[in-house]
């Protein structure tokens, strides 16, 4: 798989691991303290080829996503769930530590965020599900944020995340029929 857009990542490590599973060139911020000529190179990258901001699922990760998508409004962003990234033995979590195939999926779920407003979601739309508030809220947003590659948040973030990438209430009702039938099957 060849990505055309120039991949963000936190460090060389992100990179290795990006380039054993596609063909993609990155630009590394270093960690959350980025530069002005790093934001610059970003900027120039997403100007010539797009960028694709994939950033560790921790709160570092979503501070670097926040800073960029910020300074160069447009980018696509792709996210990993966080089971998948974490480290053997639970030393920390990851790009770097995510499998090839992984990170294949991710990059092949990229969303672009957009400022229409046409079929707008809202708080009271997630409530049937059990998405906010109440016992599981957290697990099940959990899962939700995983099957649409759009990272775990809270359910303010939520809403917000959704509407961004332009995700249709139809969609959300999809997956969460299916996550509820999965918890059903479960007890």
């Amino acid at each position: 798989m060849k990505v055309k857009e120039i991949i963000v990542v936190e460090g060389k490590d992100d990179t290795q691991k990006i380039k054993q599973a596609v063909v993609a060139d990155t630009i590394e911020t270093n960690g959350s303290a980025i530069g002005d000529d790093v934001l610059e190179r970003i900027r120039h990258a997403y100007e010539k080829r797009g960028v694709i901001i994939f950033t560790d699922p921790d709160y570092p990760g979503k501070r670097i996503r926040h800073i960029v998508s910020e300074h160069v409004p447009g980018c696509k962003h792709a996210f990993l769930p966080k089971h998948t990234a974490i480290a053997k033995h639970d030393k920390g979590v990851g790009v770097e530590h995510a499998s090839a195939e992984h990170i294949r999926e991710a990059l092949s779920a990229v969303y672009e965020v957009t400022e229409e407003e046409d079929d707008h979601l809202e708080k009271a739309d997630l409530l049937p599900y059990g998405l906010v508030g109440g016992p599981g809220a957290s697990a099940r947003r959990e899962k939700l944020g995983e099957r649409l590659y759009i990272g775990h948040t809270n359910a303010k973030q939520l809403v917000r995340r959704l509407n961004m990438f332009r995700i249709t209430k139809e969609e959300v009702e999809q997956v969460m029929r299916e996550i509820i039938q999965e918890e059903k099957d479960e007890q």
